[in-house]
């Protein structure tokens, strides 16, 4: 499967662009959260925006057909920092899902709207409060389609 990239400027940050690939059933359920949430805080709907933004330049394809490298819904992966060397694992969960305590990221939370559809090797920076952070994926621990688990 084709995996398309280059590279942009975005509001002064360097970014890498990817083509994302989703299955119907999490395309789904995103938008469904997109509606819903669309009358929220400023600060969530601009999150909401670039979720949406994500998702309709996204490639949907069948479960079994994304590669089981790439960060898919409900995905538990293993980030390290590029600066420190320091090692998370976490995972990419639904917003009712989100528990910080048990590293269960919210694809609404700036950093899991930026992991949708990455793939392991590749790198992610996004800003926090103390400056920018880079992280590459280093494993992914569990993906429910490379399980055959493709309602979950």
């Amino acid at each position: 499967m084709p995996y398309a990239e280059h590279n942009e400027i975005i509001k002064g940050h360097y970014v890498l662009e990817h083509t994302i690939y989703i299955t119907e059933f999490d395309r789904e359920r995103l938008f469904s959260i997109i509606n819903n949430h669309r009358s929220a805080s400023p600060k969530i709907k601009a999150q909401i925006e670039r979720l949406e933004e994500e998702l309709e330049k996204a490639i949907v394809v069948e479960p079994q057909n994304i590669p089981s490298d790439v960060v898919t819904m409900n995905t538990k992966l293993r980030l390290r920092d590029e600066q420190s060397g320091d090692e998370r694992i976490l995972s990419l969960v639904f917003p009712s899902d989100a528990d910080l305590e048990k590293n269960r990221i919210s694809v609404l939370a700036p950093i899991g709207t930026a992991l949708l559809g990455y793939r392991v090797g590749d790198i992610i920076e996004w800003e926090v409060p103390s400056g920018p952070k880079t992280f590459r994926i280093i494993e992914t621990i569990y993906q429910p389609e490379a399980a055959g688990h493709f309602d979950v």
